[in-house]
C-alpha cells in the first residue's frame, strides 16, 4: 500500500480521480504508472515521437509531488539518459510548464503532454544540458546523431508498467469512494464471473444413496429410481409384494383340479 503523509486528504481525492482518468484514456504515446511505495511519485513512459532523433525508443520519466502540490508545480525527472537540450544530464527537466507557468488548474496530463512536446520542439536558449543547446544552434545534423545514439542504446523499451496498477493503489486509498465486500465470494467466482454449480451426484453412485419419497420418506435409491427420476410411493411397491405372495398358491389351485379332471 502507498504511504501519502506528504499530500493532504483533498489533494489525494483529486490525484486519484486523475490517474484514473490517465488510466483509462492515456495521452497519445504516454503510459502512466504509480509508485507502490510513494503515491506522490508518478512514473511515465513516453514513445520518442516519429520524425525525431528520439523515434523507436521509449524513455522513462517520473513527477515528484511536493507537500504543498497542487500550488507547487511537480518536479520531473527523466530516469532514462536522452540527448536532449532541456534536460540535464542528472534528468531534471526544464520546461517553462514546470515552472513559471504552472498553475494549480494544470493537470498531470497537461504536464506530461508538454513534456513530449518538449521531444519534437526543444528550447535551446534555455538549455539545462549546454553541449545539447549549443550543438542544436550550430549543427542540427551533428546534434540528431547523438540524440539518435543516445536514444538506440539507453531508450530501449522498459518492463511494462504494471496494467491496473493505477486502480490498484487508488483502490488502496481512502477517497470517500464505495467499496464492495468480497470477503464472503468464492474466489473461482472472482476469476470467471460465474458462480461454481453445486456438485451433482453420478448417475453411477452405489444404490445406497438416499432420495425423497412422494410422501416425504426417505427411501433407497433402486435401478427404477433411478430411471424414472423419482422413488415409487410405499402403498404400490406393498401391493406389488402382495401379488407376488398369491402366485404360488394360486398355482396349487390349479395343479388340484387338473388332477380331479384326470380322475374323472
Amino acid at each position: 500500500m502507498a504511504t501519502n503523509e506528504n499530500l493532504p486528504p483533498n489533494v489525494i481525492k483529486q490525484l486519484a480521480k486523475e490517474l484514473k482518468n490517465l488510466d483509462d484514456s492515456p495521452p497519445e504515446g504516454i503510459k502512466v504508472g504509480v509508485n507502490d511505495d510513494d503515491f506522490s511519485t508518478i512514473f511515465a513512459d513516453i514513445e520518442g515521437p516519429a520524425g525525431t532523433p528520439y523515434e523507436n525508443g521509449v524513455f522513462r520519466m517520473k513527477l515528484i509531488l511536493t507537500h504543498d502540490f497542487p500550488h507547487s508545480p511537480p518536479k520531473g525527472y527523466f530516469l532514462t539518459k536522452i540527448f536532449h537540450p532541456n534536460i540535464a544530464t542528472n534528468g531534471e527537466i526544464c520546461v517553462n510548464a514546470l515552472k513559471k507557468d504552472w498553475s494549480p488548474s494544470l493537470g498531470l496530463r497537461h504536464v506530461l503532454m508538454v513534456v513530449r512536446c518538449l521531444l519534437i520542439e526543444p528550447f535551446p536558449e534555455s538549455a539545462l544540458n549546454e553541449q545539447a543547446g549549443k550543438m542544436l544552434l550550430d549543427n542540427y545534423d551533428e546534434y540528431a546523431r547523438h540524440a539518435r545514439l543516445y536514444t538506440s542504446i539507453h531508450a530501449k523499451p522498459k518492463t511494462k508498467l504494471k496494467t491496473g496498477a493505477i486502480s490498484e493503489s487508488t483502490t488502496a486509498l481512502n477517497v470517500g469512494q464505495t467499496h464492495t465486500s468480497l470477503c464472503n465470494v468464492d474466489q473461482k467466482t472472482l476469476v470467471s464471473g460465474v458462480a461454481p454449480l453445486q456438485q451433482q451426484p453420478s448417475p453411477l453412485a452405489p444404490t445406497a444413496n438416499i432420495v425423497k419419497g412422494g410422501n416425504n420418506l426417505d427411501q433407497p435409491l433402486t435401478a427404477d429410481t433411478a430411471v424414472s427420476g423419482s422413488a415409487a410411493p410405499p402403498s404400490l411397491t406393498m401391493k406389488k409384494e402382495a401379488g407376488l405372495a398369491k402366485l404360488p398358491a394360486d398355482k396349487k389351485k390349479i395343479d388340484a383340479r387338473k388332477k380331479s379332471l384326470k380322475r374323472l
